[in-house]
């Protein structure tokens, strides 16, 4: 099949306008596509998915983001973040070239890459581009190329391939909870208990149950959500990213969780504390050291799970035999200033514009039923269901990623309020904040607020 000619350049996409002071508005997303009912509940998409009936594996199924369950608790940030810095960048339409958003959702949704893109194109309308492969041509290569779920009880959906880029979806100005992808069955196992269903998925390795630090996790601990708020950092899991093509290539016949497995190994290898990973070139080093071990290393050394280096996709020659200036290494190596930079470059200079949240003072997981008062310090809530009113006093700081809180959240001279994937049912008030109030914007996961919205007199 001849692709299209790719001739027509998409604009960069708006960036998110910053919220005025005096601000008061409804049921909100703020960070994404405008919405007033939430997030996806297992109930909801359980009646989304009965217009299909009930999905038999190899079937292509129609969701939206925010209908999907992680099955596992850490990402590489570093990776989506390269994503995000290429998405809202304009070197590739610069370069003659659609935005690599569309290609991407396009070989996501099995339809190859972007055909067509119009003026406004947005992620989350995608009539608004065309891909090269139509909706019902599907072929086996493109079909391979497509992420994966398992439907679950309940008909709750859990994601087994795709968490990074789905994310990056996500996460994109112009993507949000209810952008559209199609995603390939792997299974239909709603007819099973949860404790079957967790024993299936463990014995099946469809699910990941190791934190960022390589502890085991318990599956009730897994992430309820997409996006970067929901998640944890794993730093190993974005150096084996950069590693690709260089130390490993993936096989056809890729292990799940593929990348976690060499992180895991590389963990007791390469100590990522001894590099500045703010600095493109310790970064790099650090890069080159893990990929060049992962080649030095024989094929049939057992890396994790019982797989061996070369079943993992173990390269014979590091950068495919070329040097440090050529191959794979060298485009990374390319800085941001290039007219094609190198996937760390966006990465980098991605995560350099993300306001930093200060150190928690205190840190709120769980369930928790009652006031929270902050006077002092900076408590954060971690993926934390609270019910009852939150008050942030002056000079105190309240960072708040992927909770849920019912009830009102006032802050009257706090020094930083941050407020990312997080869902309030109750009124939102935010005034005089001293230092920074964060409700959007780069690596801020979109908020759903049910309620009322007061933002006054805030930097």
């Amino acid at each position: 099949m001849t692709a299209p000619v790719r001739t027509q350049s998409q604009p960069r996409p708006p960036r998110l306008r910053r919220l005025g002071a005096g601000l008061a508005v409804g049921a909100v997303v703020l960070g994404g596509v405008l919405a007033s009912g939430g997030t996806a509940t297992a109930a909801a998409t359980t009646a989304g998915n009965a217009k299909t009936g009930s999905p038999k594996a190899g079937e292509l199924l129609d969701v939206t983001l925010d209908q999907l369950r992680p099955t596992q608790p850490a990402v590489g940030f570093d990776q989506i973040y390269y994503k995000l810095g290429r998405y809202t960048s304009t070197k590739d339409e610069a370069n003659g070239d659609f935005n690599k958003r569309f290609d991407d959702w396009c070989e996501t949704n099995g339809q190859e890459k972007a055909a067509s893109v119009k003026p406004g194109a947005r992620l989350s309308d995608a009539s608004s581009f065309t891909c090269t492969v139509p909706v019902g041509k599907e072929t086996a290569e493109t079909r391979a190329a497509m992420k994966t779920v398992v439907v679950g009880p309940g008909g709750v959906l859990y994601l087994t391939d795709g968490h990074h880029s789905l994310t990056s979806f996500m996460e994109a100005p112009d993507g949000g909870p209810k952008t559209h992808i199609r995603l390939r069955v792997v299974d239909n196992l709603s007819g099973l208990s949860t404790a079957a269903f967790w024993k299936t998925m463990q014995e099946n390795k469809w699910v990941w149950l190791r934190d960022e630090n390589n502890r085991p996790i318990t599956t009730d601990q897994l992430p309820q959500h997409l996006g970067l708020a929901y998640f944890h950092d794993d730093r190993y899991r974005s150096l084996v990213y950069f590693t690709r093509d260089i130390g490993y290539q993936a096989p056809d016949d890729a292990a799940e969780f593929l990348e976690f497995q060499w992180g895991t190994w590389l963990r007791e290898r390469v100590d990522l504390g001894a590099y500045d990973l703010s600095a493109p070139a310790s970064y790099l080093s650090a890069i080159r050291t893990a990929s060049e071990t992962m080649s030095a290393t024989p094929g049939d050394t057992v890396i994790a799970d019982g797989r061996t280096a070369d079943e993992l996709g173990r390269m014979k020659e590091w950068n495919n035999g070329k040097k440090a200036t050529g191959g794979e290494f060298g485009k990374l190596s390319a800085p941001i200033t290039d007219a094609k930079p190198g996937k760390l470059a966006y990465a980098l200079d991605y995560r350099a514009a993300i306001p930093a949240a200060p150190a928690c003072t205190k840190t709120v997981t769980g369930k928790h039923t009652g006031p929270l008062v902050v006077s002092s310090g900076v408590t954060c809530l971690d993926g934390t269901e609270l019910t009852g009113p939150v008050v942030v006093g002056a000079g105190a700081s309240l960072v708040a990623k992927g909770a849920a809180i019912t009830g009102p959240v006032q802050a009257v001279g706090a020094r930083t309020v941050q407020i990312c994937g997080t869902s309030l049912t109750g009124p939102l008030s935010v005034v005089g904040t001293k230092e920074r109030l964060t409700l959007s914007g780069p690596g801020c996961t979109p908020n759903t607020l049910k309620g009322p919205v007061q933002l006054v007199g805030n930097p």
